[in-house]
């Protein structure tokens, strides 16, 4: 399986939901990216962030744990 990341910016309310979820659903296997201060992730992921990525797919927010556990599997 590619490496799971979470994209998300500093002070960000709904990255911490995206990081809690992670948690409640035991994945602990994961990257935290930030992309305050990266111009080229900025241009990307901009408003879209908290983003689940595993190399291949994307998963935008909002999501649950339902969304996020097909995205998983």
């Amino acid at each position: 399986m590619a490496m799971l990341v979470l994209i998300q910016r500093d002070d960000c309310g709904l990255c911490d939901e995206a990081w809690e979820l992670l948690h409640a659903a035991g994945v602990r296997d994961f990257e935290a990216r930030y992309i305050d201060g990266d111009a080229a992730l900025e241009a990307r992921y901009g408003r879209r962030v908290p983003v689940l990525a595993d190399g291949a797919r994307e998963l935008d927010w909002p999501f649950d744990a339902e969304r996020m556990r097909r995205f998983l599997a």
